[in-house]
C-alpha cells in the first residue's frame, strides 16, 4: 500500500468512524450510569430519518440536525421511563426501541415522500458542507505530516470535528468533574449515592438524555453528512458495533476513539478489495470484507479481546430502600 492509498483509506475510515464514535460515547455515558443501552441503533435510525426528512422539506441542514436530536431524545425518554421509572428490563426495552425504529422510520418516510421509505436526495444547504481547515494547502508540502493534515484531518463536515472534540470533553466530564464522579458512582453503587442525598433517578435520566443527544448527532451525520439522505435501515447495525467498540474500549473515552477508528478502518478496507489483495496476495471475497466489522463485533462480545468489566450496577433497576 503506497502512502497516497493509505491517506485515502484513512480519510474514509475517519468518516465511517464518526457515527460509531458518537454512538459509542452515548453508550459510555448511559452505561457508566448503570443503564445498558441496546437501543443505540434505534435512536440513531430515528435521528437519521428525522434529519433527512426535515432537511429535505425545509432545505436547512440545521433544522434537520435539530429534528434528529428531538427524535433521538424522544426514544431516549421512552427508554428512560421504561428502565428507570418503571424499572423494566433495560435490554428488552432497548431491543423493543430498535424494532419500533426499524418500522416507524420507513412508515414515516414513505408517507411523507412515497419513495419506498427513502427521502429525496439532499443537496446544497440541506447537507453539511466539508470544511477546509486553516493552512491545509500551505502545509501540504511538508513531508508526511502535511499531506496527512490536508487529506485526512481537513475536509470533513463539522460533525466529524464535533465528534473528535467530544472525546476529551467526555473524559474531562466523567473523570474531572463532580457530575462525572457521581455518574460513575451511580453505575457502581447507586445505594451509596442515594445515601449521600443525591438523586439516582435524576443522574440516570441525565445520562440517558446525554446519550439521546449524542445518538441524534450520529444519526444526523449519517443522513446529512456521510450520505445524501435517509434510506431504509441505513444504520446497518452500527449501534451494535458501537456497543462492541465500547466493550473493546473498556468504557473509557480515549480508548473508544481508537476502537471506533479500528472499526472504521475495516469498513474502509471493504471498499478497496484491490488494496487488501495486494497486501495479502489473496483474492478475498468482497462480502467477507464487508462482514469484517461484524465479525470483529462478535469476537469482542464473545470476550476474546481481554477482560472487560462493566459497571457493577449496570442493567439493574435501583429500588430505594425505605
Amino acid at each position: 500500500m503506497d502512502f497516497a492509498t493509505f491517506l485515502q483509506i484513512s480519510d474514509t475510515a475517519l468518516r465511517f468512524a464518526t457515527p460509531l464514535l458518537l454512538a459509542c460515547l452515548a453508550g459510555l455515558f448511559s452505561e457508566r450510569a448503570g443503564i445498558f443501552d441496546i437501543g443505540l441503533e434505534g435512536k440513531m435510525l430515528m435521528a437519521a430519518m428525522s434529519a433527512g426528512a426535515v432537511a429535505a422539506v425545509t432545505g436547512s441542514v440545521w433544522l434537520g440536525l435539530f429534528a434528529a436530536i428531538l427524535g433521538s431524545l424522544l426514544f431516549a425518554a421512552v427508554h428512560g421511563l421504561a428502565s428507570i421509572t418503571f424499572r423494566g428490563n433495560q435490554l428488552i426495552a432497548g431491543v423493543a426501541l430498535n424494532f419500533v425504529a426499524s418500522g416507524i422510520t420507513v412508515l414515516i418516510a414513505e408517507s411523507m415522500f412515497g419513495q419506498g421509505g427513502r427521502t429525496p436526495p439532499l443537496e446544497g444547504a440541506a447537507r453539511f458542507a466539508n470544511i477546509e481547515l486553516p493552512l491545509a494547502e500551505t502545509l501540504r508540502a511538508i513531508p508526511i505530516l502535511g499531506p496527512f493534515y490536508a487529506e485526512v484531518i481537513s475536509g470533513h463536515t463539522i460533525l466529524v470535528y464535533v465528534a473528535l472534540a467530544l472525546v476529551p470533553i467526555s473524559w474531562w466530564v466523567l473523570f474531572r468533574t463532580r457530575f462525572g464522579l457521581r455518574l460513575r458512582a451511580v453505575g457502581e453503587n447507586p445505594a451509596s449515592v442515594d445515601t449521600a442525598g443525591v438523586s439516582v433517578v435524576r443522574l440516570r435520566f441525565s445520562a440517558v438524555i446525554i446519550a439521546g443527544v449524542l445518538c441524534g448527532l450520529a444519526g444526523a451525520y449519517m443522513s446529512t453528512g456521510l450520505q445524501a439522505g435517509f434510506g431504509r435501515e441505513m444504520t446497518a447495525g452500527r449501534g451494535y458495533i458501537a456497543l462492541a467498540a465500547l466493550i473493546f474500549a473498556k468504557w473509557r473515552p480515549w480508548q473508544a476513539l481508537w476502537a471506533t477508528l479500528l472499526f472504521g478502518f475495516l469498513q474502509a478496507l471493504a471498499l478497496r478489495p484491490d488494496v487488501v489483495e495486494s497486501m495479502t496476495r489473496l483474492a478475498i471475497p468482497v462480502p467477507f470484507l464487508d462482514a469484517l466489522p461484524y465479525i470483529l463485533t462478535v469476537i469482542v462480545l464473545a470476550g476474546f479481546v481481554g477482560k472487560a468489566i462493566p459497571p457493577r450496577a449496570g442493567g439493574e433497576p435501583y429500588v430505594k430502600e425505605r
